[in-house]
Parts: C-alpha cells; sequence; structure tokens
C-alpha cells in the first residue's frame, strides 16, 4: 500500500495528550526536583525541549523543511506478507511496515531530520550523539549533511568492530567516529578504568557524547531513541500506517514492535495507542526485546540515569540499572539498559504486552522472512518477525483470523556479522542470570525519589 506525497502527514502525534498524566517528569539529580526547560537547555535543542515537554497537544505540525526531507523517503510502504503467510499456513493477515527503503537504512531517519533541522535552525554548528548498531548513527551523519552541522558520533565498541561498513558510511557523510567508551573524555577514561577491555553501551556512549556536547560551543547532543520527542518524530509512522488502512477499510488488530529504547515501537503504535486511551479500539500491543537485555519483562520501575557516567536527568523508567553492561557476544541490538518513560508508563498501566525472545529464534525468523518475502531484515526488526510469527501460529492454532501489523524499521546489510554467526553454528543465547541482573540494579540510584525500590 503506497501514499502519495500529498497523503504524507502534516502533523506528529503525540500520544501523552491522551494519558492520564503523561509520565513521571524528569528528575535534576543535583537538586532532586522535575527538571525544568533551562535544565535541558545545557543539553538539547529548545524545540526538542518544546516537544519533550508538552503533555497537552495531541497533534503537533512538522515544518515545511523537515517535510520537504521527509519527501525524499516517505511515504513509505505498508506491505501484506502473503508469502509469510502461505508459508505458516495461518488465517492471520500480516502486514509489515517497511522503513528501510532510505540509505540509512532504518526508521532512525525521522528524528534524525527533525532534530537536525531545529539545531541548525538554532544557530547551533555541531551536534555529538552515541549509536550501537550503527542505523541512529547513520542516518544522523546524513541529516547534519544535508542541514551543514559537524557531527561527532560515539559508537558503541563492539558495534564498531563487528560493523565495520556501516562506520564507514557513517563517514562517508562526513561524521566523525570514535568507538566508545574512548580516552577522549573524562566519562570514558572512568568506564575504561572500571571496566577494562570492555566492549562498550549505550549507557558508555552517551555519557561520552554528552560531556562532548557541554563543553563544545555552539554544540547540542541529540538522542536516537527513548526521549518523548523523539517517539514523537516516529509518530510520523503510525500515522501513515493507519492512513493506509483507513484507507482500504481494515483496522488491525495486534501491533508489534521491537523495543530497545522504545523509538521505533513508541511511533508506531502512538496514534493507535492514542485510541485505545480513549476507548475506540482494542488493539493488543506487544513490545519485543531481547532476552539478554530484558528491560520490560525482567527490569525495575524506577529513576534511573539514561548514562553510565550518571551525568544525564533522571527518567522513570523501566530499567536494568545505567551500569549495567550487555553480553558482547549479543548481536542482535536493542542493547539499552532502559526504556522509553512513554512506552514504561503504558507498560506499567497495562496497555502493552512485552515479550523477550532469544536470538538464535530472532535470526531463525529473520531467514525464514528473508526467503519468503525477500528483505533482509536488520537483527531489531527481526524481533518483531518473530512475535509476529508466533501470534500467527498462535491464529493456526485456534483458527481465529487476525490482521497483525509488525514493524520492519530496517534492512539487515550491515549485520552480516551476526547472520555469518547464525550461518556457521555458532550464535550462542545468553539469558542474564539474578546475579548479573543484581550488578546493574545496584547501579540504580539510592535517592528521595527512589525510597521504597524493592
Amino acid at each position: 500500500m503506497y501514499l502519495t506525497e500529498e497523503e504524507l502527514p502534516k502533523f506528529w502525534y503525540n500520544v501523552k495528550a491522551h494519558m492520564n498524566s503523561g509520565h513521571a517528569p524528569f528528575i535534576n539529580p543535583a537538586t532532586q526536583l522535575p527538571c525544568t526547560e533551562k535544565d535541558l537547555q545545557k543539553v538539547f535543542c529548545d524545540e526538542c525541549i518544546e516537544q519533550e515537554l508538552n503533555d497537552t497537544d495531541e497533534l503537533i505540525k512538522i515544518p515545511e523543511g523537515i517535510l520537504d526531507f521527509y519527501k525524499m523517503f516517505r511515504p513509505s510502504p505498508l506491505v501484506r506478507a502473503y508469502f509469510l503467510e502461505r508459508l505458516l499456513n495461518t488465517p492471520a493477515e500480516i502486514y509489515y511496515k517497511f522503513e528501510g527503503n532510505n540509505t540509512s537504512g532504518s526508521h532512525k531517519l525521522n528524528s534524525a531530520a527533525a532534530q537536525a533541522y531545529y539545531a541548525k535552525k538554532q544557530g547551533l554548528k555541531e551536534l555529538t550523539t552515541e549509536t550501537g548498531a550503527g542505523q541512529w548513527g547513520t542516518a544522523l551523519s546524513m541529516a547534519a549533511s544535508f542541514y551543514g552541522l559537524k557531527l561527532t558520533v560515539y559508537m558503541v565498541k563492539v558495534s564498531a568492530e563487528q560493523k565495520p561498513h556501516r562506520r564507514e558510511v557513517i563517514r562517508t557523510y562526513g561524521a566523525d567516529v570514535i568507538p566508545s567508551p574512548s580516552d577522549t573524555t573524562d566519562a570514558g577514561r572512568k568506564i575504561l578504568a572500571e571496566f577494562p577491555g570492555t566492549g562498550g553501551s549505550l549507557g558508555c556512549a552517551i555519557a561520552e557524547a554528552v560531556e562532548k556536547a557541554v563543553n563544545t560551543p555552539n554544540c547540542k547532543y541529540v538522542l536516537g531513541s527513548v526521549l518523548d520527542h523523539v517517539l514523537l518524530h516516529q509518530s510520523v509512522i503510525g500515522q501513515e500506517c493507519k492512513i493506509a488502512f483507513e484507507k482500504y477499510g481494515i483496522a488491525p488488530d495486534v501491533i508489534i514492535g521491537c523495543c530497545g529504547g522504545g523509538s521505533n515501537f513508541g511511533g508506531l503504535i502512538a496514534p493507535f495507542m492514542g485510541e485505545k486511551l480513549q476507548g475506540k479500539n482494542n488493539i493488543e500491543f506487544i513490545g519485543v526485546e531481547p532476552a539478554s537485555c530484558p528491560t520490560l519483562t525482567r527490569g525495575k520501575f524506577a529513576y534511573d540515569f539514561c548514562d553510565s557516567a550518571k551525568t544525564t536527568p533522571m527518567a522513570k523508567m523501566y530499567t536494568l540499572g545505567c551500569g549495567f553492561m550487555p553480553s558482547p557476544n549479543h548481536a542482535g541490538g536493542l542493547r539499552y539498559h532502559g526504556m522509553s518513560p512513554v512506552v514504561s508508563q503504558l507498560y506499567h498501566d497495562g496497555h502493552i504486552r512485552a515479550v523477550a525472545v532469544e536470538q538464535s529464534a530472532v535470526f531463525e525468523a529473520a531467514v525464514k522472512f528473508a526467503k519468503c518475502e525477500g528483505i533482509l531484515p536488520a537483527p531489531e526488526s527481526s524481533h518483531a518477525i518473530k512475535a509476529a510469527i508466533d501470534e500467527a501460529l498462535e491464529c493456526k492454532r485456534t483458527g481465529e483470523k487476525k490482521r497483525i501489523l509488525f514493524g520492519l524499521t530496517g534492512t539487515g546489510y550491515f549485520d552480516l556479522s551476526a547472520y555469518k554467526q547464525y550461518n556457521d553454528g555458532a550464535m550462542t543465547d545468553y539469558i542474564p542470570t539474578e546475579a548479573d541482573l543484581k550488578r546493574g540494579f545496584d547501579s540504580i540510584p539510592k535517592c528521595k525519589v527512589n525510597e521504597g525500590l524493592a
């Protein structure tokens, strides 16, 4: 299902407008009080802060300068997976929203374009960011190049080593790539001293990127997931899905997305969740995460830092602890220790179901999908494919005909080292022990806002 340029959404959808009280505010760790706009201005662009703190407006207009950029790769197709349905012999209808039809290979470009546009509008000259698997770093390098901004990307070290071609795409667009943790920042040096030989984490990379941003003139930090304004920008995905379904007079019964920091899943479900909160549908929402980094299914709902160096504001979210270090043998992405406060609150309130899956089963589903649907999916997206297959097989068992929608948020062409592990039979599954999780939980701040946390 292809929409025309004229059908491209002109507004982002702010699901917080329909949440009873939004979510708990960010906390300034120095004062233990809710963050003000002034607190956030040290790190983020002004208009992103305004969107971050907006809990009331359902629709937020997309500026023409961003719509012009979007038209290079949007609207993206909503595809019915007829061949996967046939392979599974299921009565279910399976649809996927394909966000891989741009050079960055993922949905990340939706927010990268917006944040780079706002930075340019504010008169900034430079940006810093983190990237894990590299999709966000690639997307932001494209947007920064387009809007004429210098960019430094702190890339999780194990990903920089496993995905050299992704790193080179980022560099081709003019950005500097620094494997993290590095010796270029105080945060990086401290982490290296505490964890010699570590492969790094998104929390480490965020800490370094924030430190560089606050110490560099005319520079701000931008984040590729987790924060409310990032989920807002990604709501263009869900908006397009809704328009396409309505165009054909149908609606999904189940919506599935992979969950790392929450941007893809939050953006996919936003307009549908808004209607569910108003009692207008009864859609089931499923967030899928790796068993090796089980933030929703085994994490704690607490205030925690978004970075390993404990320099950012504290967010109330499901977290494994900012000191949690994911296993380096996990090749499937989605390695962040925390979850979007919006997604966390919706999950805590019972509006979302979460499942955790092991990576060998994820790659088995990815290969099955690639063989019958002709797209090599990103490992992250393949978590959603695995859950969609499971739901379709349950429909086969019960005879129920459901419409299942999942987000295919990226392509896997830069993840071939992971596919090689799977093809060689060398892929291993890792599930953290209770002792592993306790080490992460011990890093959750013991402070007034977390009093009574077990």
